[in-house]
């Protein structure tokens, strides 16, 4: 089972352009898309749809819209009290791919509203293969709150994986490997944020990759867009480069990337398959509208392009 914590969750609403975004122009959608979502709640959507079980824990009422609609899909929820409504995340994708994004902060929590997201993930996480702490953290919530939940969750020996980005990141990397990760996965400007390290190219994210599981991780799952992927462990260091794909939005391709790797973990695949499985997944979302997560049947892993490094 997966268990996915979206600490700020958000209705995403997606505007696809007939023509390219121009200021100061009136501009007419092709398509408009809204859906609940979050890093975590995606990723529960790719669980729902490779039938793996899956819980999202997040901040909703629970008998809000935005909850009934993941129910509707499948998805098993355990809300907790928000501190606020869900916010509203908005992205426009131009018709060559290029998107852009205006994300809305969410609502100020104080510690008691934390504190119960960390209790839920504690209850719930024995019962769980991953843990998988997700995207951004509200107004309000000190940048450690990950990390602090790492050390709770430590003896639970359930395997974490997270991907997160700014202050939430950077306060990770300080921890390790006080908080362990047994996965993160951060892209290009993340994992040179966490390092310090300059990355341009596959080499330098490996070498950067490594570094992090010098300190601590178990892991490093790092996305690199179109260059594809490189997965580094403590035993090898692998690069997965995806086929040619017309882009339509990369809103969500992280997310799918990782369910992949999860994925490929879950049926005990080594590590150059679970780095296969999630660029996969990640080339099927890119080639979908809005945040919408590729079904099963949507995935080739066989057009991915996979060879070890070093």
């Amino acid at each position: 089972m997966i268990l996915t914590l979206t600490a700020n969750p958000s209705i995403d609403r997606a505007v696809l352009l007939s023509t390219p975004l121009k200021r100061h122009a009136v501009l007419r959608s092709e398509v408009e898309l809204e859906q609940a979502g979050g890093k975590g709640v995606n990723i529960s959507r790719a669980a729902v749809a490779a039938g793996v079980p899956t819980l999202a824990v997040l901040p909703a009422a629970a008998d809000s819209d935005f909850v009934h609609e993941l129910q509707a899909a499948g998805i098993a929820c355990h809300p907790e009290e928000p501190a606020g409504p869900v916010r509203v995340n908005l992205t426009i994708t131009e018709p060559d791919g290029a998107t852009t994004k205006i994300n809305s902060p969410g609502a100020t929590v104080d510690a008691s509203a934390m504190k119960r997201l960390s209790d839920a993930v504690i209850q719930h996480a024995a019962g769980a293969d991953w843990v998988v702490l997700a995207g951004s953290l509200p107004p309000g919530a000190d940048d450690d709150w990950y990390a602090d939940l790492m050390v709770e969750l430590r003896g639970s020996r359930v395997r974490v994986a997270v991907d997160t980005s700014d202050g939430p990141l950077v306060a990770l990397g300080r921890r390790l490997p006080e908080a362990t990760p047994a996965l993160l996965k951060p892209n290009a400007e993340e994992l040179a944020q966490l390092t310090g390290a300059l990355v341009h190219d596959a080499d330098e994210a490996a070498a950067a990759a490594g570094m992090l599981v010098d300190r601590g991780a178990g892991a490093v799952l790092a996305t690199l867009g179109s260059g594809g992927a490189v997965l580094v462990d403590a035993e090898s260091a692998w690069l997965a480069t995806p086929p040619e794909t017309q882009v339509v939005s990369t809103v969500g391709a992280g997310d799918s990337s990782l369910f992949g790797y999860l994925l490929g973990d879950l049926r005990g695949a080594p590590p150059d398959e679970r780095l296969r499985l999630a660029v996969a997944y990640g080339t099927a979302a890119v080639g979908l509208p809005g945040t919408t997560i590729p079904a099963p049947n949507q995935i080739r892993p066989e057009r991915v392009d996979v060879r070890r490094l070093g």
